[in-house]
């Protein structure tokens, strides 16, 4: 076997991307060295390794776990593969270029058009390297990717096609362990670093702004016309910038983007979770590039603009971006096309300013649900819910607004105001009339209401642990164990675990589990803990077995997993109201309508009228 030219090869970036080639490359003999600033996810890594599930599978540990760039200068790495956004590259490469070792190359195995270059400038042609990768994934534990979809090959090559020596070696190790990747000349690479662009610039901003998965984007037809338009532009300035596709490209793209598997590209996971994009290096691209060609690209110039007034790039484009999601989204497919305006008919919306979100309900006089949206209830999107109230009473003719939960004395707009107790109870009489329990999971407390026969509220309790079990304590101490609220039911079902977090407070549970992390306890107990300590929050309010229970608010509806703790612990069926974290808006859009049919009533007669008192009204 001829002697290797690479050795050691370091990896920064331990996103789906660099830990699936840091298991690769170490199965395939090198000495890997693995970097990533998340000093929690390296601990969990240092102590249980990384773990492949999905269509690759694969659990390997590493000697060498570093949380810093400067720590591989022990480690002297011939080679450096960085797997980082594009808008971290600048300042990697600024501490790439601090270490010693002046003759270690550096692969580009990142998206968007001409990324290598930030590294070229800076270390030179002959140093740097690029990939594209044509595998996905995510992240369902810090140290445990999905691996979604692998769309063979994946391609290396050297950006002045000086060392074919070494992209060879490094394809033929990869492809040894079943991940095929081919050796290219630069010219090829510029044709693939295309085709993967287009591939990411037609779907990523659009599952971003429509909060789509790529299969559920793939799924709709008028969708997938788009994003065929998307691609069309992107091919007219390739060819303007003489990069050639065969006849049937198109048609390949949407093979291709067919397969892929049921996640968020990495794009719309930045924008989610209000992260910087790498927007200027996919769409942006391919708009700077047509300008350069006089390339008309409308779709792809729409998709980058949107994204970066999503992303609040300035005060002016986040009060439009604002106004526009509420106008292009939802009210585009419930209200606008309908004409609810001008059809002489009354509608009543319910508000439920909570502390978390802020949720809109909109009924008709028949009770049927029309509309309904959700912001989140911070003072800076103040300006956010003021668009939605014009847009709103724009629509429809609102006859009557009930506002509700903590914010419910602060909506201007409001007619009627009710506690968040009165319209969780209201709501739940709409579908079960009788004695009950309902279980109100909120964002900063947990309420149980005990209503009678007649559906009337007979008593209630409170949680007296501060917010210790609620909406903002499982964001709080799911973000220190770095786990996925979208994952988290999922892998507290596959714990057979039985020990719940012993600490109220939240301060004191976030350190609970940081020992928790630091024994190396799986992520899946973990999270079955966490569940735990919520369910003893909730049996120690006073929950009278022998009436139905029902549960309500924002947290169960994203937490499904405690329902099935709740069944286990009383023995019988937990029922989940519809939409729950709707239940108080659409309680209080019927007090809305009750209020107006009172009021209706008592000023039959009187010809001077009357108006709805604005003040609390609680039953």
């Amino acid at each position: 076997m001829p002697e290797r030219i690479i050795n050691r090869i370091g990896i920064i970036g331990l996103g789906p991307v660099g830990s699936i080639l840091s298991c690769h490359f170490l199965e395939a003999g090198f000495e890997v060295a693995i970097c990533d600033l998340d000093k929690l996810k390296m601990n969990l890594i240092k102590k249980e390794g990384i773990t492949l599930e999905g269509v690759i599978t694969r659990k390997v540990h590493f000697a060498n776990v570093f949380t810093s760039v400067s720590e591989f200068e022990s480690f002297q790495p011939d080679m450096l593969v960085v797997s980082v956004k594009t808008t971290q590259l600048e300042s990697l490469m600024n501490e790439i270029s601090r270490l010693s070792n002046k003759s270690s190359s550096v692969v580009c195995a990142m998206n968007g058009i001409d990324v290598e270059q930030m590294i070229s400038n800076l270390i030179g042609e002959t140093r740097t390297f690029r990939m594209v990768i044509n595998f996905a994934g995510n992240l369902t534990a810090p140290n445990t990717t999905k691996v979604t979809f692998f769309n063979p090959p994946n391609y290396i090559s050297s950006l002045d096609d000086s060392r074919k020596d070494i992209t060879t070696e490094l394809a033929g190790a990869l492809t040894s362990l079943s991940l095929e990747t081919k050796s290219i000349t630069s010219f090829e690479m510029l044709r693939c670093v295309w085709e993967k662009t287009i591939l990411n610039s037609s779907l990523s901003a659009l599952c971003a702004l429509g909060r789509m998965t790529i299969k559920e984007a793939m799924s709709i037809p008028d969708t997938v016309e788009l994003i065929e338009q998307v691609i069309e532009e992107a091919l007219d300035v390739a060819e303007a910038e003489k990069i050639k596709f065969e006849d049937d490209f198109i048609r390949k793209c949407m093979r291709y983007l067919g397969k892929a598997g049921n996640h968020f590209p990495s794009l719309a996971v930045d924008l989610l979770n209000n992260r910087p994009t790498e927007i200027d290096y996919m769409n942006g691209k391919i708009v700077e590039y047509g300008r350069k060609h006089y390339v008309r690209t409308s779709l792809n110039l729409t998709f980058t603009n949107m994204v970066k007034a999503v992303s609040n790039k300035d005060r002016s484009a986040k009060i439009q971006t604002a106004k526009s999601a509420v106008l292009q989204s939802d009210l585009s497919k419930n209200i606008i096309s309908t004409h609810y305006r001008g059809d002489g008919k009354n509608y009543f919306l319910g508000v439920d300013l909570g502390s978390a979100y802020t949720k809109f309900t909109i009924i008709d006089d028949q009770e049927n649900v029309l509309f309904q949206t959700a912001l989140k209830t911070l003072n800076r999107d103040r300006i956010s819910i003021r668009h939605v109230m014009d847009v709103l009473k724009t629509e429809f003719n609102i006859a009557c607004i009930c506002s509700t939960g903590y914010g419910r004395k602060h909506l201007i707009d409001a007619d009627v105001v009710k506690t968040e107790l009165n319209c969780a109870a209201l709501a739940a009489a709409r579908y079960f009339s009788g004695a009950k329990n309902i279980i109100d999971i909120g964002g900063e407390d947990i309420k149980v209401i005990k209503c009678n026969a007649d559906d009337a509220i007979e008593n209630f309790y409170l949680n007296d642990k501060c917010a210790a079990g609620t909406g903002s304590f499982l964001t709080e101490v799911a973000e220190r164990a770095d786990i996925s609220i979208a994952e988290m039911s999922d892998l507290a079902s596959k714990s057979s675990y039985a020990k719940e977090l012993n600490s109220f407070c939240t301060v004191f549970a976030k350190t609970e589990i940081m020992s928790w992390i630091f024994e190396g306890l799986p992520i899946e107990d973990i999270a079955k803990g966490i569940y735990l300590s919520i369910l003893n929050r909730i049996i120690k309010l006073r929950i009278d077995p022998s009436v139905p229970i029902f549960l309500v608010g924002g947290v169960i509806a994203y937490h499904p997993y405690l329902k099935k703790l709740l069944q286990e612990k009383f023995k019988k069926e937990v029922h989940l109201i519809d939409k729950p974290q709707y239940a108080v808006s659409f309680g209080a859009s019927r007090y809305a309508k009750q209020t107006w049919a009172m009021e209706l009533e008592s000023s039959s007669g009187n010809a001077s009228g009357s108006t709805i008192e604005k003040h609390e009204r609680v039953s």
